[in-house]
């Protein structure tokens, strides 16, 4: 790597605020407020509107879209060859 050409990673603390769950990783994310973490230090905290804790995906909170069944009801009420012309 080049140097001078990279931001700097550094600890940072991202804050879920739908989930309440707090995340301490690497970022190069800069932020005007701070926190102080578990082991008594302090780092920049950013705060998100959603992240794993509180993605319905990640929770298995998720609804499957059922587009066969869609398609499915539509052919009965409209009869398969209008699906076809149309």
């Amino acid at each position: 790597m080049r140097p001078g050409i990279h931001p700097e990673s550094r600890p940072v603390v991202f804050r879920d605020r739908a989930a309440d769950a707090l995340f301490l990783t690497r970022s190069t994310a800069t932020a005007s407020k701070t926190i102080e973490w578990r082991d008594g230090n302090t780092y920049p905290l950013i705060d998100v509107e959603i992240s794993s804790a509180g993605h319905p995906v990640y929770t298995g909170r998720a609804r499957v879209v059922d587009s066969a069944g869609r398609v499915e009801r539509f052919e009965r009420r409209y009869g398969r060859q209008a699906a076809l012309r149309g």
